[in-house]
Order: C-alpha cells, then structure tokens, then sequence
C-alpha cells in the first residue's frame, strides 16, 4: 500500500511527523505537504504560478515540501508518486468539526484525494492549551488506521478527543452551529481592523461529531463530493416546474 500524507499545518509540524510514522507501519508513505503553514485555506489552488517540490529532511519517511496549498500538494504528490492508494491529512493542530469542515485545509487535502478517485482521510485533534501529546496519540492513531485503512468510503473526517480516546463512534456532521465571527480591535495606530475568529460551540446534538468528542470518543465522519441537496431538488422541481429534461436530452 501506498500512501501519501498532507496536512495545512506545513510539513515541519510535529502532527504529520506522527502521522506519518504510524503510516509508514501499514504501508509506503510519503509526505508531501505546505512550506508553511495553510490553515483554514479551504480548497483553494494555486493557478497564477508554478509550483515547486523539493526534498525535505525527515528521519522516518521520505518528504517533500510544496510553494502551495494543501491541495495542490495532494494534487503534485500524486503526479510525481504512482499508484497512491490513499491519502492522509493530518494530523491538524486543531479540531475540524461540524461548519469548520468548510474552510479547512486539512479537508481540502482529503477532498483533493477524493476528487482524483482515490481515498481520502483527513485526521484532527483539539489543541486546548499545549501542544497535544502526539506520542501518547500514537496508539489511538493506530487503531484507526487499522480500521479504517483496510476498508473504507472513500472521503472520511477524523477527530480525536484532546484526552485519551475511550473508543470509535461513526458520526454525521454537526450542521445547526457555526463557530466563526467577526472581533473588531484597533490596531497600534489606532486604525480599526478585524480579526475572523472562532467562539466555543456550547450545544451539541447526538450522534454528530461535536457529541461524540465532546464525550472524549474519536468522531469518524463519512462526507461526500455531491453537495446536492437531493430533499429540496425533489421539492423545487415539485413546485416550481421549470423545463422539460427530456427536452433537454434531445439537444445536441
């Protein structure tokens, strides 16, 4: 098996480094990741300039760093590597759970792999205060590797607990809450300016991601490409008729 591993923390973060090394336990790995960090990038690609892609100095597998974002690493790693099986994002230094899937750049790696036809697992932990403790995390990492490695659909979200994980738990995103807003200061000059920042998200509905790390339990999220809302498609074409398909169908 081999096996490609991102992140949008840059390729010197101590998470990948982690990753990586149980990675490399289940199969070839390689890491191919940001010069410097991306965070909450979102899918974005670079178009305007050429990318570079430069060996990297890691003791445990072979690495690359990349003038670029997390999805254009996913993108260049696996035209430079043949036969990728599946690729790993992660691990962030930072939860990625409910509304926060939508600009992370961890996701985006994952998604990234998704979109080439390959598998994609994107892989976060809290960061309270200090630096997790990724040696104890190990272990955790390991059991899901293990599980869902073997097996799996093809675009998942993994989030670990900031303490040690009391078990597995398949969730669904968490959609009610959305934890961004918008803190105005001033700057030392006096200007006004604004941060985009992030407030604690205090309710949590069962079953969702947020529950189920909030109870200490490692979240497992499977996620889709199609953002199709399929229950409004199926009202609107009810109510509002537009044109024919089958009309449709007979151009061209």
């Amino acid at each position: 098996m081999r096996i490609l591993v991102a992140n949008d923390d840059g390729v010197y973060s101590p998470g990948i480094a982690a990753l990586a090394e149980v990675a490399a336990e289940f199969g070839e790995t390689r890491i191919v990741a940001p010069d410097v960090e991306m965070s909450s990038a979102g899918h974005s690609i670079t178009a305007a300039r050429p990318l570079s892609y430069k060996r990297t100095p890691n003791k445990n597998v072979e690495a690359y760093r990349v003038n670029g974002t997390p999805a254009d690493c996913v993108a260049l790693g696996v035209s430079q590597w043949e036969k990728v099986d599946v690729v790993l994002s992660g691990i962030n230094l930072g939860s990625n759970l409910g509304n926060a899937i939508w600009h992370s750049g961890t996701l985006a790696a994952a998604k990234q792999a998704a979109l080439l036809g390959l598998r994609g697992i994107a892989l976060s932990i809290p960061v309270p205060k200090d630096e997790p403790d990724f040696e104890m995390l190990k272990p955790s990492v390991r059991e899901v590797l293990k599980v869902l490695l073997k097996e799996s659909p093809r675009l998942l979200n993994v989030n670990f607990p900031h303490e040690n994980p009391k078990g597995m738990l398949w969730t669904r995103q968490a959609v009610k809450f959305y934890d961004g807003k918008i803190v105005a200061g001033k700057d030392p000059m006096g200007r006004q300016h604004f941060w985009f920042t992030v407030a604690p998200l205090t309710e949590t509905e069962e079953g969702t991601d947020l529950w189920a790390v909030e109870r200490g339990y490692v979240s497992i999220t499977p996620l889709r490409l199609d953002l199709t809302n399929e229950k409004d498609l199926a009202l609107m074409q009810a109510r509002r008729p537009l044109d024919d398909a089958a009309d449709a169908r007979k151009v061209g």
